[in-house]
């Protein structure tokens, strides 16, 4: 389904509420994920989480409040990322990419790029995904934990199996025409909801009044 221009909304603090993104794809040797999320949560919550049979944060894309970090894990292994202006009630747009030759993690936060840190190197992701909006997997497809949900509206998530060129990157921070996602595509994208989830226009919200 196309959901351009679309954006998904999570009004309720739950533990069941999520959406379900599907792919074929079971074997990753490098991966760029992006979306971008709008919440005034203060809490720890879970931006993207992609579980497999063996690892339950195979890709797990989590924001801190403790430590007011972004988390990138890979396989179970995470980097930290300090220092980024996450503040509440406006658009955020995220890239994080991974390749398993180097196991180097790298961030893009609002067009900002982080440092490049070590995580998992040695073995690509396989497995059967289970990739997950709006919860945090603790096992295959469940597991879920309330304070761990995500509340507030998402957009334009897209999945490569490959990393993605800066200029690329940089394209999508700027929501030009950057090239969809190869493995998850918000423009072409195969998913179910589960709870109330709402599919609303993401500019109704933000149009200027004459």
């Amino acid at each position: 389904q196309d959901l351009s221009d679309t954006m998904l909304t999570f009004p309720l603090e739950t533990s069941t509420a999520h959406v379900r993104l599907n792919t074929p794809r079971q074997n990753f040797g490098a991966v760029t994920v992006c979306h971008r999320s709008f919440t005034d949560l203060r809490r720890d919550h879970s931006l993207f989480s992609l579980a497999t049979p063996t690892f339950d944060n195979g890709i797990l894309i989590f924001w801190d409040a403790t430590n007011k970090e972004v988390e990138p894990h890979i396989r179970n292994q995470k980097a930290e990322y300090r220092g980024f202006d996450y503040k509440p009630n406006m658009w955020h747009s995220i890239c994080t990419t991974w390749d398993a030759g180097t196991g180097l993690v790298q961030l893009w936060f609002d067009g900002q790029p982080s440092v490049r840190k070590f995580v998992a190197s040695g073995a690509n992701i396989t497995g059967s995904p289970i990739i997950i909006l709006g919860q945090e997997q603790d096992r295959h497809g469940a597991a879920f934990e309330l304070k761990q949900s995500f509340v507030g509206m998402m957009s334009d998530v897209h999945m490569w199996d490959y990393i993605l060129s800066v200029c690329e990157i940089q394209k999508y921070m700027d929501q030009t025409n950057f090239t969809p996602g190869n493995t998850l595509n918000w423009r072409a994208l195969d998913y179910q909801t589960t709870g109330n989830i709402l599919e609303e226009n993401r500019f109704a919200h933000v149009q200027r009044c004459p």
